[in-house]
């Protein structure tokens, strides 16, 4: 049953690996175009197999919460696989290891490159890289619980928990076929008016639409060394800071605005509240820092930077403006923590999720004031509801293990080679799915290209746990997970 379901999900992939063929033969990359149509054709025979190929079982087998969990699991490590292969047919110079990172990197939004030269990469293959990120933005699992409505009957709502980040999983409309379709439409929309949107500036088609799908999806691939300081165009970077934003708030929230027309479902948020207010707290410590080392030009300069790397920072989209590590290591720290904010539950953003602290800020508060009134009866309330304590139990668990991941993979890097903050802030990038990179190694033009194979493989491992929120892919890796009711 894992197999078949993974046999349709290949088909759909298969789809989207042949679109950069047509890329590419619109810039006559014919070699890139045929690698392209063989990974696709390839794909496509293998799904078939998987689905047509196994016999099915005499008995009445549902998927059941195990077998959602581990077809999640595999389907990123699959995805991955073939979609790797395109680098390596179209001969780009690259070894397994690169190109699987690269891939993992662009289908979990992560934006962490081992390309040295950004530019010198075939057209076909930097659209397919930025493809990446916008199909694993909102999910793999999710699109295929879009097209395929018998997937509502056979353990949508376990796929649909296991992928959609967050701590409860709330759905905006009674099937969950119906949520994750309604959750693609908004997707696709906001893909079409930010496309739209910045083939006004300089920009032209083709890198207003790398970008358009790099910044909806929350990647932060470019098509660019310099990044967006290549164009460094006003009108740009204001388009991508709305919807970075954007893109950083609940979707389900998303959902109320687009189909209501109403902005109270935001202004009520607490969560909304608390996102835009660390935004602003951290937009405003970076200008007051950029202004008193006198980075930049003008004061637009400083405003709209300091704006843009927090927002870019907290979503996890990775963009990033001026080189501030020459300049001392409080902005880099600062947007550390940023990072490890992370935006708001049920969006494309990484790390750690604002919801996780808001429960946790609000439990402290709580545990403070039972410390002078044991007897006190408290809970946590978020939006005037109480947060079972199972959640918020999970939260503090969730936290304690990200935190943990973080020091484990930290360590094993220095053990590497690696300097112990750049250890740190890398483990931190590649788990909250931002693609910074700093320091000796990956700060410089080399990026991640410079590390050991070993540290590679383990980043794009510890890139997919944090896609998938922890749970999803260290419970399959427990013994219970494997042990027979």
């Amino acid at each position: 049953m894992i197999l078949r379901v993974l046999g349709w999900l290949l088909l759909i992939e298969s789809v989207f690996i042949a679109l950069p063929a047509i890329v590419s033969f619109i810039y006559s990359e014919t070699d890139v175009a045929l690698a392209f149509l063989k990974t696709a054709a390839l794909t496509l025979v293998s799904g078939l197999a998987l689905t047509y190929g196994l016999r099915r079982s005499t008995r009445n087998m549902a998927m059941r919460k195990r077998e959602g969990i581990l077809l999640t699991s595999m389907v990123w490590v699959v995805f991955s696989f073939f979609g790797m292969l395109p680098l390596l047919i179209a001969s780009t110079h690259t070894t397994i290891t690169d190109a699987f990172f690269e891939t993992m990197s662009g289908f979990t939004t992560t934006g962490a490159s081992v390309v040295k030269d950004i530019e010198a990469l075939p057209k076909g293959i930097l659209f397919w890289r930025s493809l990446s990120q916008w199909i694993g933005g909102m999910g793999i699992i999710l699109f295929t619980l879009a097209v395929l409505p018998m997937l509502n009957y056979r353990g949508g709502v376990t796929l649909f928990s296991s992928e959609v980040t967050g701590i409860t999983h709330e759905r905006i409309r009674p099937r969950v076929n119906q949520t994750a379709m309604s959750l693609w439409v908004i997707y696709i929309v906001m893909t079409l008016v930010m496309f739209l949107l910045l083939l006004f500036g300089p920009m032209d088609w083709f890198d207003s639409l790398c970008h358009t799908l790099s910044t909806v999806s929350t990647g932060g691939f470019s098509t660019k060394n310099a990044g967006l300081f290549y164009w460094h165009d006003y009108y740009s970077d204001i388009v991508i800071i709305v919807f970075m934003l954007l893109c950083g708030v609940n979707f389900s929230i998303l959902y109320g605005l687009f189909v209501d027309h109403t902005f109270k479902p935001m202004l009520r948020s607490v969560i909304f509240r608390w996102y835009i207010g660390v935004i602003c707290v951290g937009a405003i410590a970076i200008f007051a820092r950029v202004e008193y080392m006198h980075f930049c030009d003008t004061g637009s300069d400083r405003v709209l930077y300091s704006v843009f790397d927090t927002i870019s920072a907290i979503t996890s989209t990775g963009f990033s403006t001026i080189d501030y590590e020459e300049h001392g290591q409080f902005i880099f720290f600062l947007l550390l923590i940023l990072m490890f904010f992370g935006g708001m539950a049920g969006s494309t953003s990484g790390g750690a999720k604002l919801d996780r602290f808001v429960v946790l800020f609000k439990n402290v508060l709580n545990e403070l004031y039972k410390v002078i009134n044991p007897n006190a009866v408290t809970s946590v309330r978020i939006d005037k509801k109480a947060v079972p304590r199972s959640v918020a139990d999970k939260v503090l668990a969730f936290l304690a293990l990200y935190v943990l991941i973080i020091v484990a993979v930290a360590l094993l890097l220095t053990v590497l080679g690696m300097p112990a903050f750049d250890a740190f802030f890398n483990s931190m990038s590649a788990i909250s799915n931002i693609g910074f990179g700093y320091g000796e190694l990956t700060g410089g033009e080399d990026k991640f290209a410079c590390l050991p194979d070993l540290a590679k493989w383990v980043l794009a491992f510890e890139m997919m746990i944090g896609r998938l929120e922890l749970f999803t892919v260290l419970v399959v890796f427990s013994r219970s997970f494997w042990v027979k009711d």
